[in-house]
């Protein structure tokens, strides 16, 4: 099991609403999903557009139509593809949902191996798949039960996830046992997530890798095939989308917002910003301040 301390800290549920309905634009409302992982499920479902997803070591190209099914603890990330936006839908909700603390058959040989890992659910789910007609009416009713956000809606997108699991499990194609061995992402999950709390401070190659006890080489390449891009280059990514964040959601100067996102230099900070965003930071404070959708840091 991952590291407690290294977890996301957002919770993205509670015992009263044990899920959370989230609209993502990219590269429009932020720039990227950096990787992360949380306790909860996420199922995602791409509405237009495409991206690059990367979901624990395995990467690939979700378009228009696919469903992700992601279990809890599951390092994830999410970028647009260079020529087309991407917009999904995504609920993060509780196992508890799938009646996760329940002791009957068909939580312990169905939906426990699941949250355990010992069954993985292929991902993406796209319209080539059997039976996607149907899987994708049982998406399509979850999130509009989610969209109500009410409690009677509860009670259809409770048995829609039961019957969403139902329909992957029953198929083979879907499903696949655990593969023996740690992952790439696995190894540097410790190393991320520092990254992910303290992007704010000089950090440094060196201390990443002292972090997960690697020599700073097989560290480098761990990293690289895990997440996609180099270490330093993943904790600009960080930086950046701090700032976005916070240009799109306050007034506070520009400056300051460098600043705190880890940046001792403006200028340096200037093009950063403009070589991962596309645009100066006062553009994309202006191009975004009609925009209120969920941060990167709520997936």
């Amino acid at each position: 099991m991952p590291d407690k301390e290294t977890e996301e800290k957002r919770r993205h549920s509670t015992p009263l609403i044990p899920y959370s309905h989230y609209q993502c634009h990219l590269p429009d409302a932020f720039m990227n999903v950096p990787m992360h992982w949380h306790s909860e499920f996420e199922l995602g479902y791409i509405l237009q557009g495409k991206g690059e997803f990367i979901c624990q070591d395995k990467r690939f190209v979700a378009e228009k139509g696919d469903i992700l099914l992601l279990p809890p603890n599951m390092l994830h990330a999410a970028y647009p593809c260079e020529e087309s936006s991407l917009i999904y839908h995504a609920l993060v909700f509780h196992p508890y949902l799938l009646g996760a603390n329940s002791n009957d058959r068909c939580t312990t040989e169905c939906i426990r191996p699941v949250i355990n890992g010992n069954i993985e659910i292929r991902i993406p789910i796209g319209p080539d798949f059997k039976d996607y007609p149907r899987l994708k009416s049982s998406v399509e009713e979850i999130f509009s039960c989610a969209f109500q956000n009410n409690p009677s809606p509860d009670l259809l997108l409770k048995s829609e996830l039961l019957r969403l699991f139902w329909l992957l499990l029953k198929d083979s194609t879907f499903i696949r046992r655990k593969s023996q061995g740690l992952s790439h992402s696995e190894i540097i999950r410790p190393a991320l997530f520092y990254m992910m709390e303290n992007f704010r401070k000089n950090i440094t190659v060196e201390e990443l890798a002292d972090l997960v006890h690697l020599s700073k080489s097989y560290f480098m390449g761990c990293f690289k095939k895990a997440v996609g891009v180099g270490a330093i280059e993943h904790l600009a990514q960080l930086r950046i989308n701090a700032a976005c964040e916070a240009l799109s959601a306050t007034d506070t100067p520009v400056a300051d917002i460098a600043f705190a996102c880890g940046y001792s230099n403006l200028s340096n900070f200037n093009r950063q910003f403009k070589k991962l965003a596309g645009c100066s930071p006062r553009e994309y404070r202006h191009n975004t301040s009609s925009l209120k959708l969920p941060s990167p840091s709520s997936m």
